[in-house]
Formats: C-alpha cells, sequence, structure tokens
C-alpha cells in the first residue's frame, strides 16, 4: 500500500484522509494541516520521512512563475530541505500542465463559454499555466494578484503587465514572511465578503486558489462559476448557500473532497516511483492521460442552467 501525505502549514480543520485504489494500487492520501505552525511542518515531514511514498507541500509554494521567470519563495526552503528521503512537491508540475488542460477540456466541451468571459484570476503568479489557457482561449482576464496578495484593489489587465510588475514586486514579495502574502492558520477561516465584492460582481469566472476566493467571496454569488480545487463538503454547502451556479475542480473528488495539486502530483510521483526532478512536463501529460485525470463539474445551484 502506498500512502501520500500532504502537510500544510494551513488549518487543521481542512485535514482529510481518504482510502483508495488507483490502478491496482491502494492508496492512503491524507492531508495534515498545522495551523500556521512551520516548526510543527518541519518536524511533521522530519518524523514522516522515509515512511510515507512521497508529500505534499500544502499551503505553501516553492516557487511563483511568470512566463520565464521563476521566483523562490524563502519560507518554504526549511519545509522542502526536511524531506531528505521522500520525494516532496508543491503543485506546481499539475498547475502548469493539469490545471493547463482543465481549462481546455472546458473550452473545447463547451461546459462554460471561456472566449471573451470575464474571468477573475486570483493570483497568476500561483496558477501559471491556467492563465496562459485562459488567455489562449481568448478570455477577458483581470490578473488579482496585488489584490489578493497585498490586499491593495489594483486591476491588472495584461499578463504582460502582470510581468513586468512581478520583476518588481516578487524579488522582494517572496523574502516577506508567508503569512503575510497568504492566509495560513486560523486566518484561512476569516471571510472579508465586502472588501473586492465588485470584481466578484463584474466576473462571470472566479478562478484560482480557493482559500484567495473565498476569503473575499461576496454573499451574492447569483450564477457565477468558480474554477479551483481544495474544496471541503462545507465549502460547498456555503458556495451552493451563496448562489454559485457551477463548480470545477482541477484535481479529482475523494469522498466528497478535491485535494489540493500538491497532494495529486505527489500521488503520481508516488504511482511512477520516480523523484520529480526525474519528469518533465511531458512526462506528466503523459501520466495524466494514463491516470484520466478529469475536472470535477458540479451545479450547485441547478436552477441557474435555464437560460
Amino acid at each position: 500500500m502506498k500512502r501520500v501525505v500532504s502537510v500544510s502549514i494551513g488549518s487543521s480543520k481542512r485535514n482529510h484522509k481518504v482510502k483508495t485504489n488507483m490502478f491496482g494500487e491502494e492508496f492512503i492520501i491524507e492531508r495534515i494541516g498545522t495551523d500556521g505552525d512551520k516548526e510543527k511542518a518541519i518536524n511533521l515531514i522530519k518524523e514522516l520521512d522515509g515512511k510515507v511514498d512521497a508529500f505534499g507541500m500544502g499551503g505553501i509554494d516553492i516557487y511563483l512563475v511568470c512566463k520565464d521567470k521563476k521566483y523562490i519563495i524563502k519560507d518554504s526552503t526549511p519545509l522542502k530541505e526536511a524531506a531528505v528521503k521522500t520525494p516532496i512537491v508543491d503543485g506546481s508540475s499539475l498547475k502548469n500542465t493539469l490545471e493547463r488542460r482543465v481549462i481546455e477540456y472546458i473550452n473545447k466541451n463547451n461546459i462554460v463559454k471561456l472566449k471573451n468571459a470575464n474571468i477573475l484570476l486570483t493570483s497568476a503568479l500561483d496558477r501559471f499555466g491556467m492563465a496562459e489557457a485562459f488567455e489562449k482561449v481568448g478570455s477577458i482576464v483581470t490578473y488579482g494578484d496585488v489584490m489578493f496578495t497585498l490586499g491593495i484593489p489594483v486591476k491588472i489587465k495584461s499578463y504582460n503587465t502582470l510581468y513586468n510588475i512581478a520583476k518588481i514586486l516578487a524579488p522582494i514579495a517572496t523574502k516577506l514572511p508567508f503569512e503575510m502574502l497568504y492566509p495560513t492558520g486560523k486566518k484561512q477561516e476569516v471571510i472579508k465578503e465586502d472588501k473586492f465584492e465588485k470584481y466578484y460582481q463584474e466576473a462571470d469566472i472566479i478562478a484560482g486558489d480557493f482559500l484567495y476566493i473565498n476569503r473575499y467571496m461576496p454573499s451574492d454569488m447569483k450564477g457565477k462559476t468558480i474554477i479551483t480545487n481544495t474544496v471541503t463538503a462545507n465549502d460547498i454547502q456555503e458556495m451552493k448557500r451563496k448562489g454559485v451556479k457551477l463548480l470545477i475542480t482541477t484535481t479529482p473528488e475523494f469522498e466528497g473532497r478535491s485535494f489540493g495539486t500538491n497532494v495529486m502530483e505527489a500521488t503520481i510521483v508516488a504511482l511512477l516511483g520516480k523523484y520529480p526532478e526525474e519528469l518533465t512536463d511531458k512526462e506528466y501529460n503523459r501520466a495524466l492521460d494514463m491516470f484520466d485525470f478529469r475536472p470535477r463539474i458540479e451545479y450547485l445551484n441547478e436552477e441557474e442552467q435555464v437560460l
């Protein structure tokens, strides 16, 4: 039996554990949150190192990426280095492959009209594959990187503009304590409904990291589509209550929960029995074809389907 563990600096209230069979392999897939305690996360990784088949690094990324630029998040390094024997991944490779494929799948199968659709993407530096895929299909994208990471209501309407801003701000931002950029621990439970409401209302689709989306999600989301991952059963009930029409998660559902890209990337690494450094995007795409990963598509308010 293979075991994959995502050690997250996020809230322990979002923990989940499943036992499943994937292509003849029995798996235990688990997410363990440390409520913002990075030292606890590091110690947990060290304790499990060599005893599990792959780690996911949750609640924090190793890199931010924009086109040809890659910025290392300083606070992620100690977590990554805590795993000596067991492979550890942050989901970046699936953000560049799986999430790109999901947007192409949605467009090709007319799940949602993406050409000329107004998209609010919470952070393109965190979802670079998704950002480029939206541009390719002709969506009108508002990049929320400055809004959602720094809390400043600045709309960025061009990926090239974001690239130029990132060259100035990212080298500074990635050296800051990570909790200043992203909700960790109990901050993940704080909702600020009114702050960016007008930007949500202007959008047809809100896409990206769910904790960013949820943090500022207004009470009225009638008719909106959300493209994300890492949602719990409680998250889905709350979205339904707020009127969200359609939920699409880029990662599969396991017992009512969609895990993060770090978990699914770790699962692929465990299935292939390789270290992530040995895998190219081409090999990840080949694995995704082989394992037939498909997005979860769920109408939360079905009456909204009537045109």
